[in-house]
């Protein structure tokens, strides 16, 4: 089908890997063409695409460093000359009393609309996986979450379900609020609402919304708004938007993947309830799974390569798991003992390195689960550009992508959200593949 626009409609910022395929799935499930490009690519050739995502690294890294790496993907972005941008994050905020998506927000405004200037939004919800905003509230299902797993989260615990609170936190501008009953009333309400909060010095307004209605009524309020800060929900809203004015076609085979092939892997660092439960369902099930220990890593063991050893006699049989996924207690303990940020940099990079040579051995449908070990990995097999493909979860797709590890050959891979999938997520995204 051929479409309308010339130039990219929408450019995309979004602070970790996952949370970018996360994003870039519900794009492509309305029909938007959608690339999304690991890191700021170093040139300044034209993308064809209706969206363009940039995954950025940046959800724990220092602050100054997170908003300098978003500024230069808006520079990159504007340079595309996309209409609009949306700074993604986590469906659960995840982030410190310091940011970093109050400062990274701030440093958006401050470029696009001038110092202190400017109007924009702030929502993590998506009712399709659970997370939902009810007077300014966030809940994980039927928690709040300052209740859920998410307040034992290793590098950004969330203690306070109360956005407004945590959002004025972290911002110098003003925090206000949209009722989900204005939001549920339509786009004119809502539009309403956002001019009454500017009037009161308001510069951000947290979203209620309970349904994928809500995320649909305020998609077509935001038309046209320069900035959106948000998680991958409100995302499903905004297509509608360039369809109304022409310039934007649907296309329904925008998930489209070449066949897979080739050995398959499982390899997991999160530690959130879902990936735990989703570790143990496999295990339970005697598929074959090996266990990552950060304290043998810290000692001077080869975990990586006792991890290989393990598992590439195994792959012919069908696919493994190695994992360094744990329960809280357990996560705790060893951070006493390492520190946290050197704890989690002894996993990532020792997780990444068995992705890559899972990927030299052979594998070639490869799921990863964890943002931060996503982009470790993502970033081991040298991996510049993801074509986005068909959804195995709400929130996680499948994607194609050609890692320089195994001479540019065509690797599928998974980034899933620790917070994401069903129990049996693991087996069911390669029976998705096989099925397709």
């Amino acid at each position: 089908m051929t479409h309308v626009s010339k130039k990219p409609l929408l450019g995309c910022i979004a602070d970790d890997f996952t949370g970018a395929t996360d994003l870039a799935n519900n794009l492509v499930r309305a029909g938007m063409r959608t690339v999304q490009t690991i890191g700021i690519p170093s040139d300044a050739d034209a993308i064809d695409a209706d969206a363009i995502v940039v995954a950025l690294k940046s959800r724990t890294v220092p602050v100054e460093e997170a908003i300098a790496q978003s500024l230069q993907a808006y520079a990159w972005l504007k340079a595309q000359g996309v209409e609009q941008i949306y700074f993604k994050y986590c469906s659960t905020f995840d982030s410190t009393p310091k940011g970093n998506i109050g400062p990274v927000t701030e440093a958006l405004m401050d470029a696009i609309y001038g110092p202190g200037q400017g109007f924009t939004i702030v929502c993590p919800a998506f009712p399709e996986n659970n997370r939902t905003i009810f007077k300014g509230h966030l809940f994980v299902g039927d928690v709040l979450l300052s209740d859920s797993g998410m307040r034992h989260h290793p590098l950004t615990p969330m203690t306070d379900a109360n956005l407004v609170r945590v959002m004025q936190s972290q911002t110098q501008r003003k925090v206000g609020l949209v009722e989900q009953s204005c939001v549920a009333a339509g786009p004119d309400a809502i539009r309403a609402r956002f001019l009454a909060l500017q009037a009161e010095g308001v510069g951000v307004a947290v979203m209620d919304a309970t349904s994928n209605q809500d995320l649909h009524n305020m998609g077509e309020a935001l038309a046209g708004m320069p900035l959106i800060t948000a998680g991958s929900g409100v995302a499903i809203g905004l297509p509608h938007n360039w369809k109304v004015r022409g310039v934007l076609q649907a296309n329904a085979h925008a998930d489209t993947l070449p066949p897979a092939k080739g050995y398959q892997a499982v390899v997991s660092g999160s530690c959130s309830v879902a990936t735990n439960a989703q570790v143990l369902h496999w295990r339970q099930a005697g598929q074959p799974a090996f266990p990552v220990d950060p304290l043998a890593i810290a000692s001077g063991t080869d975990v990586v390569q006792q991890a290989l050893d393990w598992a590439i006699p195994q792959l012919k049989n069908g696919p493994v798991l190695i994992y360094a996924t744990a329960e809280p207690t357990a996560v705790k303990a060893i951070q006493n003992q390492l520190g946290v940020a050197h704890a989690g940099e002894l996993v990532e990079q020792a997780l990444s390195n068995i992705a890559k040579g899972l990927v030299q051995a052979g594998v070639r449908q490869l799921v990863v689960a964890g943002g931060e070990t996503s982009g470790a990995v993502v970033q081991a097999l040298d991996v510049e550009r993801m074509v986005i493909g068909p959804q195995i979860d709400p929130g996680v797709p499948w994607t194609s992508v050609t890692s320089k590890v195994c001479g540019d050959d065509t690797v599928h891979v998974t980034l899933k959200s620790g917070n994401f999938g069903t129990n049996d997520f693991f087996a069911k995204s390669f029976s998705l593949l096989k099925a397709a």
